[in-house]
């Protein structure tokens, strides 16, 4: 399942244009074919969204669900996720004020909503509730079966969790389709699989399991391919990542993209870890890929530079300084397109 073109989409974001946990709704904003047709945020409403949050499209802010509903959504998506994802009683209301009008909905929670009798009540013939982190059926322990592929497997990884790793992907994925490879996106978060529906939301599945369910994915899906774009989570800089030891087990990466916000030094949400400098983070990176020798040896082809935060004169030199620091192609594939990167990962 995935947000198709066909859909009208509101997209719940409360908090989360200018906020920290907005992610999901604003990478729907950029990367979704679904039309958007509305934002709900209590904290802009009649503001731009391009001048707000950059990215190009004039979908109205609104208040409240009720506002929403003037302009006809089908779909109501939940965009954000708040602290240990539970949601306020104000905005579990408008999901069920959503359900009542009608809406069916997309929920990237870990609380399930399709199993709430609350929710049930309230469902009328054609709505329904797709909750987007469900462990797969049939997974098992990985055996290191994607090396097996004749498929390039890139994995994007990062210095910090929410950096850009699923945005490098669908930027990639995107130029390799244009070039006329055999391309395919794997998505391991919600937001990922929203927009193209193939992969597995990895922090749902138990963690014995988690390599396995991406090697299966990778498996299904690399082969009669001539590359794969494996979305990364989390970070081995990270205290409380744990996805990213199974996602370089579970696809056995030919290839690894490292993402990093210019600029960064240490993790955002705990300042007191700092990140290592380049080199040596691509070094680690390079080192638990391979394994010690046990997995397919991996290489970080390039770095895909998240300069958000900077203007375009200092984006550029800010990437320059990067490739002259280590030594490997360089670029911001959202601000300046994926080529580079893509060049570096399968040759001119």
């Amino acid at each position: 399942m995935r947000l198709k073109a066909s859909h009208r989409v509101a997209i719940l974001l409360h908090g989360g244009i200018k906020g920290t946990y907005g992610k999901t709704g604003l990478t729907l904003l950029r990367y979704s074919e679904a039309s958007i047709v509305a934002v709900i945020d209590k904290e802009s409403p009649g503001r731009s969204l391009r001048e707000l949050t950059g990215i190009p499209t004039d979908a109205p802010i609104v208040q409240s669900v009720s506002h929403a509903l003037s302009y006809k959504p089908d779909i109501l998506v939940i965009g954000i996720a708040p602290p240990g994802g539970a949601l306020p009683p104000e905005w579990w209301l408008e999901i069920q004020n959503a359900i009542a009008a009608g809406l069916s909905v997309v929920n990237g929670l870990h609380m399930s909503l399709a199993d709430r009798p609350e929710i049930q009540m309230l469902l009328r013939s054609g709505q329904w509730i797709w909750d987007v982190r469900q462990e797969p059926e049939g997974v098992a322990i990985a055996s290191a079966l994607a090396a097996e592929l004749s498929c390039q497997r890139v994995l994007t990884v990062g210095t910090d969790m929410a950096i850009g790793k699923m945005s490098t992907c669908l930027e990639l994925n995107r130029k390799a389709k244009e070039r006329g490879l055999r391309s395919k996106f794997l998505a391991t978060g919600q937001a990922g699989l929203m927009i193209a529906g193939d992969g597995v939301a990895l922090d749902a599945v138990r963690v014995d399991f988690a390599a396995g369910a991406v090697e299966q994915v990778v498996t299904q899906f690399g082969k009669n391919r001539d590359i794969v774009f494996i979305e990364g989570q989390g970070s081995l800089f990270h205290p409380g990542s744990t996805a990213t030891l199974p996602l370089l087990r579970g696809s056995q990466p030919t290839d690894l993209v490292l993402v990093h916000v210019a600029g960064q030094t240490s993790n955002r949400k705990h300042p007191h870890i700092p990140i290592p400098p380049l080199p040596q983070a691509i070094q680690i990176y390079e080192a638990v890929a391979s394994g010690a020798g046990a997995f397919f040896p991996s290489r970080v082809a390039a770095i895909a530079l998240n300069t958000k935060n900077l203007d375009e004169a200092a984006a550029k030199e800010a990437i320059a300084q990067t490739e002259l620091e280590t030594g490997l192609p360089c670029t911001d594939p959202v601000r300046f397109d994926a080529n580079k990167l893509l060049d570096a990962i399968v040759g001119k």
